[in-house]
């Protein structure tokens, strides 16, 4: 069975549904090339296609707030029907891709599809408080409705081998640091760097620094002593990164690949929707909110 899904888009900034839908879809060259954002058809050239879709899957409808940018995604990633009302688009699908980051407005769209019973993938960062992330929560009618992440913490750059932990040995300290703002970006290192440290400990000490230039940095320490820093670097045009001190090594982490990324994070939701796993549990992304909250005070 081929699960269909929704993509609920556009937000500013923000070219997802346009990357989602072809990973699911395949993309068409020429119309691809009239996406505002010029990364998307530099990474979906260099796949080989069809192999490189999921299987299992597909965008079938789209519906955004503009019709001619949904007809225009839509024949890019190869989307067969443009939903004219949030109402259509729940009657023609089977789960749904809320690929939008503009967190604020995620319960507004999330939750019809929630009360419905459907599968939501729900884009970085879920939500901007706890109070935020428990008002969509509450609206779950079962454990694994919700799924979201930083698709950059499924990338192979962030994902430290068995290896790469021998070598550093302890982790004791963790910098890192993203361009971009604090609200939309400190998910994609906050994340990374929880799957990596694990912390069961609860945090003791919280500091947030920031400056004119929307720079912002919350530095960060548990109970088992393991201290981190997140920073965002607004306009700075910097790598995402992470810098990791060991008690026998430091080892800097860089990352490059968007689509193998987002990639791996979409065959996941897919996954649990298959397997009726949870596979993105509330108290780890908790953890997450937890720290992007503190960062904005």
């Amino acid at each position: 069975m081929t699960v269909r899904l929704g993509v609920i888009g556009s937000s500013a900034g923000n070219g997802h549904p346009y990357s989602w839908s072809a990973i699911f879809n395949g993309y068409d060259v020429e119309a691809m090339q009239e996406c505002e954002y010029p990364v998307i058809p530099g990474y979906l050239s260099a796949q080989s296609w069809p192999d490189a879709k999921i299987s299992g899957a597909e965008v079938s409808s789209i519906w955004t707030q503009n019709s001619e940018l949904s007809a225009r995604i839509a024949k890019a990633s190869c989307i067969e029907h443009i939903s004219s009302t949030l109402v259509e688009l729940e009657s023609r699908v089977d789960a749904v891709l809320l690929a939008r980051d503009d967190a604020e407005n995620h319960l507004h769209f999330a939750r019809q599809f929630l009360l419905a019973g459907k599968p939501v993938y729900i884009d970085k960062p879920i939500a901007l408080s706890m109070t935020a992330l428990h008002e969509l929560y509450d609206l779950q009618q079962y454990s694994g409705q919700i799924f979201t992440c930083s698709a950059l913490s499924y990338g192979a750059e962030f994902r430290l081998s068995p290896e790469d932990r021998s070598e550093l040995g302890c982790i004791t300290s963790v910098s890192a640091s993203t361009p971009k703002s604090w609200e939309k970006y400190a998910v994609h290192i906050i994340e990374p760097v929880l799957k990596m440290i694990n912390p069961d400990d609860f945090v003791i000490e919280a500091n947030v620094s920031n400056d004119s230039n929307e720079s912002r940095s919350l530095s960060v320490r548990w109970v088992n002593d393991v201290r981190a820093t997140f920073s965002t670097l607004g306009n700075i045009d910097s790598p995402i990164q992470i810098k990791i001190k060991g008690s026998n090594r430091s080892k800097t982490l860089v990352f490059k690949n968007s689509f193998s990324a987002f990639k791996m994070a979409l065959q996941d939701y897919i996954d649990g929707i298959s397997d009726g796993k949870c596979r993105s549990p509330f108290e780890f992304n908790a953890k997450v909110v937890d720290l992007i909250e503190r960062g904005m005070k």
